[in-house]
């Protein structure tokens, strides 16, 4: 038995696509196939019926996905365990949050929770959305940020996980106040003229979001730029390359600045929900003193 081949099969029990889940695991499909194969051989039975699409658990999958995600979790609390008792220290929290939320949100909440909570020691993974669901649900981490909307499809099952909604923060169109001004740029109604779309991947879910804020209005974008993170696309913002939907908290003092600017109506921007998950079983008394701060 390889854990690999655990952390593998659980990747692949959520995403149900083999190609999409041997990238995240960073691996070719094809190795990724063989360490599959070799789990279903070590277990004795198929796991993942291979003639659907997507592929599907077999009943024998489906009672081993929950097996490995217990093992996972168990085998990574008592690591974090013997690793603290060996460096004689309180253990890490350990939180993973989208790359916009841990820059423009959890740091600051940290600096502040750090004057009141001296026992406080925690560990940040900013990663992608699925990257971060995934840790929490391998007992990779403590604690989950991440955005929430109301069309968009949670990748976490919320329902294994105690949830706590911390606050909402707008996703903004926005764009360099003087290229904007220079170029006609507009999102609404006719235009002369193209407008330069500083756009997301689309299989991440700030994509996913504006592509529903967007919806079916006919639109002057036009995709120049692409990139899964909100700092990118900001950067390219600033220096006039064209429209981006921003995270507020990141670009409050360009807004104030007038460096970058609104653009539509508000009908163009989307609402989202901060929320924290965590499985409170798990958390120790400082886990439990950090939830209750949030």
């Amino acid at each position: 038995m390889d854990i690999n081949w655990l952390i593998d099969f659980v990747c692949l029990g959520r995403t149900l696509n083999f190609s999409r889940a041997a990238e995240e695991r960073n691996v070719t499909q094809s190795a990724f196939s063989r360490r599959i194969r070799s789990l279903e051989s070590w277990v004795g039975t198929t796991l993942v019926d291979r003639s659907s699409y997507p592929v599907q658990l077999t009943p024998a999958g489906r009672q081993f996905l929950s097996t490995a995600q217990v093992t996972l979790a168990q085998l990574t609390d008592a690591r974090q365990a013997i690793r603290a008792a060996e460096r004689n220290k309180l253990p890490l929290q350990r939180i993973a949050a989208l790359h916009a939320i841990s820059v423009n949100f959890l740091q600051p909440r940290l600096t502040e929770f750090a004057k009141t909570m001296p026992d406080l020691r925690t560990r940040v993974v900013s990663d992608t959305m699925a990257a971060c669901c995934q840790l929490l649900t391998d007992g990779g981490c403590e604690f989950l940020l991440y955005y929430r909307h109301q069309h968009v499809e949670p990748i976490l099952d919320e329902t294994r996980f105690a949830r706590k909604d911390i606050c909402t923060e707008d996703l903004i169109p926005v764009a360099q106040q003087a290229a904007a001004l220079r170029h006609g740029w507009t999102l609404g109604g006719p235009s002369r003229t193209s407008v330069p779309y500083l756009s997301y991947d689309p299989d991440t879910f700030l994509g996913s979001v504006v592509d529903r804020t967007i919806g079916q209005r006919q639109t002057p974008l036009d995709i120049r730029y692409m990139d899964a993170l909100a700092e990118a696309l900001k950067r390219q913002a600033v220096a006039g390359a064209g429209v981006a939907w921003l995270p507020a908290f990141s670009i409050a003092e360009e807004l104030a600045d007038g460096r970058l600017v609104r653009m539509g109506g508000p009908s163009w921007t989307a609402r989202l929900t901060i929320s924290l998950f965590c499985s409170p079983d798990r958390l120790d008394k400082v886990g439990r003193a950090l939830w209750d701060a949030f």
